[in-house]
């Protein structure tokens, strides 16, 4: 099939470079001429494990091409996929108006029956709003349906490749079943192509999230009055963890959640609710979270006095969450900003996010080019990412190089015994670490 993917971003680029391996022929499109120049060298602007070499590949082999001109790149698809920005406005809800422009462009340069299709994170009845988008624009007909992304990243291409379910949300039965034949190379273990109406899907997509939100949120939560109970949420995790109705996942008590997705999309849903009612559930979530962010600094200050002007602190990750170089929303902006208004010093490193870093703090902290070197002279190292380069380190070597031995692992990565045994004075989350 031939297929346009409009934003060239972290979900367009996985979706477009994917659709491309399985034999589609995919053009993706993006109004930043640097990034598609940059794409058309073979270089990828985000890390995304594998996804590199997948992309070079398919350029390669011409299935997969990349343009600024959103016109031509509709008139020669059948399918055309919105992957665009819906950023946090400044009510809390999503901004669609790059969503509006594409679909306004789109209808503009329309030759034909085409099939729309929102990959974009959008609010409830946006597929609407696309309907009468295009219908101001063109005397073309068309279809629109909602087809929302479950990838998580740092595995993005295997979550695409290999997907737990696809959602699919639209009210034309042609277009839909065209769209399930797209997917078919995708689900060829048996997991299911759930079809539905667009309100629907696009729930769908923020109703995933919120879960798994508040499943973090949540633990973090029983994080919070395990410490204050003296009780240790590892173990606690564990026994919860066994039952089949919990399950072991996202319930791993941290620092906070960031990123690009539940971040925006749980004010997304608070302000959808407007009038229509409270989320009080949502709304903890949020705040949890919030407060999650602040506390190991709290800790910091618990352990070195209120005074921090002094001191220097070398940081351990700096994404929001392993396998990535996304900085959005992570919990590390918020320490390391309280780090710098108490008037200290700052050594940060991070195996992918340091350009990213750069791009928030500039020349406001030091960089690194390995770990240990972010340890020179430091009075304690925070982790705020749990690499897997970090879980197991020269813990001599560590104690050798920083001013005290002294760890806060907002990730709970070590455990607190081998650490006593060191010589460590070592701080985690919601574990009796004393």
């Amino acid at each position: 099939m031939n297929l346009a993917v409009i934003g060239s971003g972290y979900v367009g680029l996985v979706a477009g470079t994917c659709f491309a391996e399985t034999g589609n022929d995919v053009v993706c499109v993006d109004i930043d001429e640097e990034k598609i120049d940059m794409l058309k060298s073979g270089k990828v602007p985000i890390y995304e494990p594998g996804l590199e070499e997948m992309v070079r590949r398919n350029a390669e082999d011409q299935r997969l091409s990349f343009t600024t001109d959103l016109a031509s790149a509709v008139k020669k698809s059948e399918i055309i996929f919105i992957a665009v920005g819906t950023p946090q406005s400044a009510t809390g809800h999503a901004d669609l108006s790059y969503v509006e422009a594409t679909a306004r462009g789109i209808g503009k340069a329309m030759n034909g029956f085409k099939i729309i299709v929102t990959k974009s994170t959008v609010p409830v009845g946006t597929a609407d709003l696309i309907k009468g988008w295009l219908g101001e624009e063109t005397r073309q007909s068309f279809a629109v349906a909602s087809n929302p992304e479950f990838m998580k990243e740092g595995a993005a291409v295997e979550d695409f490749m290999k997907p737990d379910r696809v959602v699919l949300g639209g009210d034309n039965a042609d277009a839909l079943e065209t769209l399930q034949e797209l997917y078919e190379p995708f689900l060829r273990t048996g997991n299911p192509i759930l079809v539905m109406d667009s309100r629907s899907a696009e729930m769908s997509k923020y109703a995933a999230n919120a879960m798994l939100a508040t499943k973090i949120s949540f633990i973090n939560e029983i994080a919070y009055l395990c410490e204050e109970m003296r009780a240790d949420v590892s173990e606690v995790r564990r026994a919860i963890s066994l039952d089949r109705r919990i399950g072991p996942h996202f319930i791993f008590p941290g620092v906070g959640y960031g990123g690009s997705c539940f971040p925006k999309d749980i004010r997304a849903m608070i302000g959808m609710a407007g009038d229509k009612g409270r989320m009080p559930l949502l709304t903890a979530v949020e705040q949890v979270n919030e407060r999650q962010k602040g506390l190991l600094f709290d800790k910091v200050k618990s352990h070195f006095g209120d005074d921090l002007s002094r001191l220097t602190f070398a940081i351990w990750g700096l994404a929001f969450k392993p396998r990535t170089d996304d900085m959005r929303d992570a919990p590390a902006i918020v320490v390391i900003k309280a780090l710098l208004d108490a008037g200290s010093r700052v050594q940060a490193f991070d195996p992918e996010a340091m350009e990213e870093a750069r791009k928030i703090f500039g020349d406001r902290i030091q960089y690194t080019h390995r770990n240990y070197d972010a340890l020179h002279g430091a009075a304690a190292l925070l982790i705020l990412t749990e690499w897997n380069e970090f879980r197991r380190p020269d813990f001599l070597r560590i104690k050798d190089l920083l001013k005290q031995p002294v760890i806060f692992d907002g990730r709970n990565i070590f455990d607190p015994a081998d650490l006593r045994k060191l010589g460590f004075t070592y701080y985690s989350i919601g574990r009796n670490d004393g």
